[in-house]
């Protein structure tokens, strides 16, 4: 397989990427052309299918390759190509279901491992969704050889099947490595080099810039593009941005990229402290997030499905500012902070304090998130975060919440209590907070506390769920999480381990 060497001068203005071996240029297309229309409409790749044209299917499903940051090795990850812009993968390989096949069928060339199992386990059916499943199947298969069921289920939660149902294809994916390895695509495919040299070849010293987009390379030049065009949508991983053009048929205007600012996609350790760049994706963060925070595991694994996570970033939801965006109110009840830039200035605030109103962030024209930082854990805080939702993978709460809670000798000294789905704007619940300070850690406080959320919030009644339900189901939660931490579930649950 030869790979020709790009060149910076004579695509600067061209989206380039690696598809089958071939560095490909794309020229003339609008920056809003997803990746999904790019396949089927342009490439002829009809293997990927639309479905939902939101993400939440998975028929579209397809991987990204990308170099890790000392460009050693590509890591692979499953996207949603129904809301991916095309000029994102600018610098990136792309894989889809074509891809895996090796030579000519027709000549005794085996199918890939994945796709051998699929056809074994009778995993389809209609066939509709069929691509996609590989395709999650695929990226779990590069990147894990040797995964459970559990993996397995998790790297099929954006993934739904109407007719053949989910135990073949989870099958399926338990027997994947149970085959040859495969002459293409194998975990230690001698065209890996290959691959990674391309790849280097394709990566840009000055930004790419199309009509109504550019993608800067750093975050000086970042502030200053801003600074120039205050009114341009940034954008970062496009999970919901993309829905805008998709589902509401919108023109974006000016679109500036910050997913290829090498200082917006750290990940930084700061004496215990997470400091989580605009630009690195939910996946990451979610990781880093819990490994310091063990409480959040169930909130990071229910808050979007893989290929969401793998394009979208923790700061854009955190930015986007929905009532119901469910990392809100588990950042504030942790205390997290953002950071913010315009120009050459940059500021602080509570993440808390960020969101003003419905759609209104304290956010001046210009000005953008650099990071969120998550202070490190205290050890005699009592930690805990919810979410209630109609089903558990890809649904969007109807009540969240996150809780932190310092009881000393007995008595709470400090309560951040925060929750989405309740009001304009994620919140803290300053009256129910008021009702546990200075009292003892009891049934009794607690009781006193949901009593007093019907102060802090009138909730809405909406398809998700009524107002009566929400402010019952915010009060059961606090309840739940008293049960949790309570000295009698804590014996019990001593005596057990």
């Amino acid at each position: 397989m030869t790979m020709p060497v790009a060149t910076a001068s004579t695509n600067a203005h061209a989206i380039r990427f690696v598809l089958d071996g071939q560095i490909v240029s794309v020229t003339d297309t609008p920056a809003t052309t997803t990746v999904l229309d790019y396949l089927r409409n342009i490439a002829g790749r009809t293997g990927t299918k639309e479905g939902c044209a939101e993400g939440d299917c998975g028929a579209c499903t397809v991987v990204l390759g990308e170099l890790n940051a000392d460009h050693t090795a590509i890591d692979y990850r499953a996207i949603n190509s129904c809301i991916r812009f095309l000029p994102t993968i600018d610098g990136k390989e792309l894989i889809t279901v074509e891809s895996l096949q090796h030579g000519d069928l027709q000549h005794g060339d085996m199918l890939h491992p994945v796709q051998q199992a699929m056809v074994d386990e009778h995993a389809s059916q209609c066939g509709f969704c069929t691509p996609g499943f590989v395709m999650s199947l695929f990226a779990l298969f590069q990147a894990n050889p040797s995964c459970s069921r559990d993996d397995v289920v998790d790297a099929l939660s954006g993934n739904l099947c109407r007719c053949t149902g989910y135990r073949p294809i989870i099958a399926a994916g338990c027997r994947m490595s149970d085959y040859p390895e495969p002459q293409r695509w194998s975990r230690d495919d001698a065209q890996s080099p290959m691959r990674r040299t391309a790849l280097k070849s394709l990566q840009r010293v000055h930004a790419l810039s199309m009509p109504d987009y550019i993608a800067p390379r750093s975050i000086d030049e970042l502030a200053a593009v801003l600074d120039a065009a205050p009114q341009s949508l940034i954008l970062a991983g496009g999970t919901d941005a993309g829905l805008w053009v998709t589902k509401h048929l919108r023109e974006l205007g000016p679109i500036v990229y910050i997913g290829d600012v090498a200082e917006l996609r750290q990940l930084t350790d700061i004496d215990g402290a997470l400091c989580i760049g605009a630009a690195v994706s939910l996946q990451a963060a979610w990781t880093a997030l819990v490994k310091q925070h063990p409480m959040l595991a169930e909130q990071a694994q229910r808050f979007a499905s893989l290929p969401v996570k793998n394009s979208g970033t923790l700061c854009g939801n955190l930015a986007n500012g929905s009532p119901i965006g469910d990392s809100m109110p588990a950042m504030i009840a942790l205390g997290a902070a953002l950071e913010l830039r315009k120009g050459t200035r940059t500021r602080r605030m509570p993440l808390e304090d960020f969101y003003l109103g419905y759609q209104k962030k304290d956010l001046a024209p210009g000005e953008f998130v650099v990071s969120v930082t998550v202070p490190p854990p205290q050890p005699q805080h009592l930690y805990g975060s919810y979410k209630l939702a109609k089903r558990i993978d890809q649904d969007i709460s109807a009540v969240s919440a996150g809780f932190s809670i310092l009881v000393s000798n007995g008595v709470i000294t400090d309560a951040r209590l925060a929750y989405g789905g309740m009001a304009a704007v994620p919140a803290r619940a300053r009256h129910a907070e008021a009702a546990m300070l200075n009292q003892t850690w009891s049934a009794q406080t607690i009781a006193a506390a949901i009593t007093s959320l019907a102060k802090d919030f009138q909730p809405l009644t909406d398809m998700r769920a009524s107002s009566d339900y929400r402010l019952r189901a915010a009060g059961n939660l606090l309840r739940r999480f008293y049960l949790e931490h309570s000295d009698a579930t804590l014996a019990r649950t001593s005596a057990v381990s």
